[in-house]
């Protein structure tokens, strides 16, 4: 199954994250995709035990993640979600989002209502429901 996905995460205590980015704590969600594999790649996050990776691996040393979203798609909709939420919220710059033209995959969330319509409006455009 291939598709896209956005992790929740809670951050009880402001955190550096590999001396470049500095976190305040709170809510965040993560926008990721697994045009391979996306159960495998959101069942990575998932472990406690991995090898740090990617910048999502380092932030997870000190994140819970407290929910899922998962959306099998053949179109990599990461890029898309991510540009969508960056109208609305803000994150670190260069998180996660190297090989993208979005500004970071990463946001800090202040309004759950807002992040979760957002999300749906993508998913319902993209697919057309």
């Amino acid at each position: 199954m291939k598709g896209s996905y956005l992790l929740l995460l809670k951050l009880d205590q402001r955190t550096a994250i590999k001396d470049r980015w500095i976190l305040e704590a709170g809510l965040y969600a993560y926008v990721g995709s697994g045009m391979s594999d996306l159960s495998a790649r959101v069942k990575r996050h998932l472990r406690k035990r991995k090898k740090a990776h990617w910048h999502i691996d380092y932030l997870l040393q000190h994140a819970k993640i407290v929910g899922v979203i998962m959306l099998s798609s053949e179109q990599r909709l990461e890029e898309e979600i991510s540009s969508a939420l960056s109208k609305r919220f803000e994150g670190p710059e260069g998180f996660g989002s190297s090989d993208l033209k979005v500004k970071t995959n990463l946001y800090r969330l202040d309004d759950l209502d807002g992040f979760f319509a957002i999300v749906k409006d993508v998913f319902r455009t993209r697919l057309g429901e």
